[in-house]
């Protein structure tokens, strides 16, 4: 509770000097705010010296290494009042093991005490010391780091996630997603911001050593064990990876550095940053993030899978339509028939569909629910059974019911000009109906009818072409339509595509109450 007088402390002295003497991080004001230029480990320790200084520090550098994960330390050469002085910064294991191999005896257990005190509250925990060297010396020998070795004390660096980065890995989880951490940190300091971050239940931390004692089948085969990866190097990561990929998972993997580049190049999903990212990093990634933020990963998984379903609804709209379009014209042959509709019509359909009905699908907003399924197996269609199924009887029905009127009103005396327009409002009734069956997956008639009202201009602009193709002479000619009554060139066709909507919203229903069966099962199972 008192204030300390640090200049006078000669352990906090050393500690300061070696902190803004090894970092290569600088801070300047841009609109009152102090905007970092360098590492975040580098930055907070020229903090430590800004804040305690109030000045830059003056490096007067002979030579420098830079920090490599490879051995997890730098070291600068500086020379001082006519000494030269190796300053050294990194993980306190490994400057501790240095000093050990060049002959000393550090108090281990008692680092390792602090070590833990401050990485088990989710600290980054980094080792200052210093060593004298000769005054002839011009260059940072790795060989002799470690003999007569400070080693001056820890510095404990927090790094918070941001504030929303929990409730996105909570929500990921939810989507059936696991996300998984792969830091240099100490393990104690990964399992605490885990933790914090709800990462998952029991979670477990393996570290880069520990995995370099496994094969690669042992790997594979002990993975899925582990959320945290401390203490890696590069090379662990394309491991990790690979290892991940064996075990059938697809992978996305988030880096930024150059070393990242081999394991975003071999993940299904590179994402790298888009701020602080290499060229590399970017270049061997399919994805990149503009602004950095975790967060915005779980928005793209949202997007992409609201564009696949809408992918999958034009498809499932298309193919029964056409399928029913096609379907009139091979009954027609095979029972000896009329041709219900002349090629022109078949063209006009499709080309009105192509322009106006598929258009709709792009402006339907996401699913709700649509983070709570599971990931799609990579091994699965585009289409499911049930669709396939749902595209056979929706193609029967059309074009069953259309043949059927022409059949039924030109033997009772309807010209076949008229029948055959009757024929083509059927098809063009019976699409708009089902769109709004495909639309989303609750029931037609609910909150969500009038969620999007770009269906419904689309659907307008659609009876104006048609109204247009029925009464306006040029058009007649070229279609060989004919001004059709109300009752059975709209009434009729209208009441055809309404059933058609009442037989798929019956199914529907089915089918959402059994997935809905599947998500109370799947959640009683969870609990």
């Amino acid at each position: 509770g008192e204030k300390v007088q640090w200049q006078q402390l000669p352990a906090i002295k050393w500690l300061v000097e070696i902190a803004g003497q090894t970092s290569d991080a600088s801070f300047h004001q841009e609109n009152n705010k102090w905007i970092l230029t360098g590492e975040p480990t580098d930055g907070a320790l020229t903090g430590l010296y800004h804040k305690l200084t109030g000045q830059e520090p003056e490096v007067n550098e002979v030579d420098s290494l830079p920090f490599d994960s490879a051995f997890r330390y730098s070291a600068r050469l500086l020379a001082q009042n006519g000494e030269k002085l190796l300053f050294v910064k990194g993980a306190p294991q490994t400057l501790l093991q240095l000093m050990e191999k060049a002959g000393a005896s550090p108090d281990k257990d008692y680092w390792q005490t602090k070590i833990e005190k401050l990485s088990k509250q989710g600290k980054r925990v980094v080792a200052l010391g210093y060593q004298k060297v000769a005054v002839d010396s011009t260059a940072v020998i790795p060989e002799n780091i470690g003999k007569n070795f400070e080693l001056v004390g820890l510095v404990g660096i927090i790094d918070p996630p941001r504030s929303e980065v929990k409730d996105a890995i909570k929500q990921l989880r939810y989507a059936g997603i696991k996300v998984k951490m792969i830091t240099g940190d100490d393990p104690n300091t990964a399992l605490a911001i885990a933790e914090k971050l709800e990462m998952g239940e029991n979670l477990k931390a393996i570290t880069g050593p520990e995995l370099e004692k496994l094969t690669a089948a042992e790997l594979a085969e002990q993975i899925d064990r582990y959320t945290v990866f401390a203490r890696t190097t590069p090379s662990d990561k394309l491991k990790i990876v690979k290892a991940q990929q064996q075990r059938g998972h697809v992978v996305s993997m988030t880096g930024d550095g150059v070393n990242d580049a081999p394991a975003l190049k071999q993940a299904e999903i590179g994402v790298a940053m888009g701020i602080k990212g290499t060229d590399v990093a970017k270049g061997s990634a399919d994805m990149v993030l503009a602004d950095d933020n975790f967060t915005t990963i779980l928005a793209a998984v949202k997007e992409g899978r609201h564009v696949f379903d809408n992918i999958k609804k034009t498809i499932r709209f298309l193919l029964p339509t056409s399928f029913a379009e096609g379907l009139i014209v091979v009954f027609s042959i095979l029972l000896d028939q009329t041709m219900p509709l002349y090629p022109t019509q078949l063209l006009w359909i499709n080309m009105v569909s192509a322009l106006t009905i598929q258009f709709a699908f792009i402006f339907e907003p996401a699913e709700t629910g649509i983070m709570a399924r599971g990931p799609r197996s990579i091994n699965s269609g585009i289409l499911t059974k049930a669709d396939v199924f749902e595209i056979a009887y929706v193609s029967v029905l059309i074009s069953s019911m259309g043949m059927i009127a022409y059949e039924i009103l030109t033997n009772q005396g309807m010209s076949t000009v008229m029948g055959s327009t009757m024929t083509l409002n059927i098809i063009i009734f019976g699409k708009i109906f089902y769109l709004f069956n495909l639309r989303n997956n609750h029931p037609v008639f609910s909150k969500y009818f009038f969620q999007k009202k770009m269906a419904f201009y689309i659907i307008a602009l659609l009876l104006v072409l048609q109204a247009g193709i029925i009464y306006l002479p040029f058009m007649q000619a070229v279609f060989h339509t004919g001004p059709i009554d109300f009752l059975y060139g709209w009434l009729l066709p209208a009441g055809i595509g309404f059933t058609i909507l009442l037989v798929t919203e019956l199914i529907k229903f089915s089918k959402s109450r059994l997935y809905d069966s599947f998500l109370a099962r799947k959640e009683l199972k969870g609990k």
